[in-house]
């Protein structure tokens, strides 16, 4: 707005008549504007909370649409410090009398007393090979390598098939110490055990008299080694039957079932039963956040009737449609289950209020766990089951090509078009203001003019011969 002194001839304040007109002929269509655009970007925002409220309903839907989440078994261990397990959806619900025999180990050997005094000896030439189970590596040994230099090369190796190489000092019974070669299998079992033999002459053969005298690189074979700890399978027995593996882990021995020893133990039991708690879970997920859907189409869709207000969606011919066609999905029989227990939601426990919410009788879908735990998923996720009905329902109305994306992005476009028509009228009023502003300062101008030459008249005739002067 331009600025400008008070009229120096009308005496008007021309910038404040001008303000004035031209905010009155804008106020009405300014207001419309903002009435609108707060509408829009209300319902906007309205859409913006219903999507939420069903993207967190589908998430929970999507939770119940696999049948192995209706066929979940739990396994008990009566000690987890001698075995504990786990189970899949095919494990047959049963108990089973558990011992732990003896637990799994890894090998370990050590060179022999007054072998390699320290860590700088040089170990000999040759080569090493390293064997576990099928797998084997080898190491090459130049003739002034050292203890430590070897036990480098062997954790370094890229083939090395499980074994990891240590060196201690300990006691040489004389007063002071000696460096000891540890090699560690980092797998347990008897198939796992380590094989050491050399090759000191480069003929290829790993057994002939000058790879076993204990001296150079033969001080590393087995028969020239200690072995401070054997290799041990683990074994457990299962309803008094043996069974043994390279590991603590036991998969295969009852199906769907594998348990992993922890401990020595005899008198466990093992127990396979039924997962409800899960399934409960899941189904009480699932009322709690189609309820907050219904809380939100209450909230945007409602009508108080002694304010006489409503929701910001109210009367809403989207937000009805989706309501209604989630409460007859919810509500309908589900197709393709002939001869199965139930096909409704109310023959489980879950039922409609009067608010149009989902309240549970847990009584009663206990009891339809108990008696019907793996059909109660075929309600659910079955081909035709709810959830697969409800997640393509709510797909249609959250994904971005959905009907509340369109129907926001229309929204969008309605803003934007009251942007460009306010920015229009801004546009008009600049002009407006102008043009007054130049009209006013002209009569301003003509009326100044006129007063100065009424002034000079009324001199001029004041000193006529003869005028009347009141003044003398």
């Amino acid at each position: 707005m331009s600025i400008s002194s008070p009229g120096l001839g009308s005496g008007i304040d021309i910038s404040a008549l001008v303000t004035g007109l031209v905010s009155a002929e804008g106020l009405t269509k300014t207001q419309n504007y903002n009435i609108k655009e707060a509408k829009y970007q209300a319902e906007i925002s309205a859409f913006g909370s219903l999507k939420g409220a069903l993207a967190s309903f589908q998430t929970s839907v999507k939770a119940l649409q696999s049948l192995t989440d209706f066929q979940q078994r739990t396994a008990n261990s009566t000690d987890t410090q001698v075995f504990t397990a786990s189970v899949d959806s095919t494990a047959t619900v049963s108990q089973y009398g558990i011992e732990v025999v003896q637990m799994a180990r890894a090998q370990k050997l050590l060179t022999k007393d007054g072998a390699f005094p320290t860590s700088t000896t040089v170990v000999g030439a040759g080569t090493l090979k390293f064997a576990q189970g099928s797998e084997s590596f080898s190491i090459t040994v130049s003739a002034t390598d050292t203890v430590a230099e070897l036990r480098d090369a062997i954790n370094a190796a890229t083939d090395n098939t499980g074994l990891t190489a240590a060196i201690i000092n300990v006691d040489d019974g004389a007063g002071g110490t000696e460096s000891k070669l540890v090699l560690t299998s980092n797998k347990t079992g008897l198939d796992n055990t380590i094989t050491v033999t050399v090759d000191e002459d480069g003929n290829g053969l790993f057994n002939d008299a000058a790879d076993l005298d204990n001296t150079g690189l033969s001080r590393l074979i087995n028969a020239n080694l200690d072995e401070p700890t054997s290799a041990l399978d683990g074994q457990i027995k299962v309803d008094g039957q043996l069974i043994s593996r390279e590991n603590n882990t036991f998969s295969g021995v009852i199906d769907g079932v594998t348990i992993n020893g922890t401990g020595v133990g005899a008198g466990e039991s093992l127990s396979v039963s039924l997962n409800k708690d899960a399934v409960t879970a899941k189904i009480n997920a699932f009322i709690t956040s189609y309820n907050k859907v219904v809380e939100t189409f209450t909230s945007l869709g409602h009508y108080n009737a002694t304010t006489e207000s409503g929701g910001v969606l109210l009367g809403d011919s989207t937000l009805r449609g989706i309501q209604n066609a989630l409460r007859t999905q919810i509500s309908s029989s589900v197709s393709g289950l002939s001869g199965a227990p139930f096909s409704t939601l109310a023959e489980i426990g879950i039922t409609t209020d009067k608010s149009g919410q989902l309240t549970l009788n847990t009584e009663l879908l206990d009891t339809k766990l108990e008696s019907n735990f793996d059909d109660l998923g075929q309600l659910f996720a079955s081909t035709s089951g709810l959830s697969n009905t409800l997640d393509n329902l709510i797909e249609g109305y959250v994904s971005s090509t959905g009907i509340i994306s369109s129907r926001t992005d229309g929204l969008k476009v309605r803003v934007e078009d009251v942007s460009e028509q306010r920015d229009a009228l801004n546009r008009r009023l600049a002009s407006l203001e102008s043009r007054l502003l130049a009209q006013f300062t002209a009569m301003d101008v003509l009326v100044s003019s006129l007063q100065n030459q009424s002034s000079f008249l009324t001199q001029q005739l004041a000193n006529l011969p003869g005028a009347y002067n009141p003044n003398k």
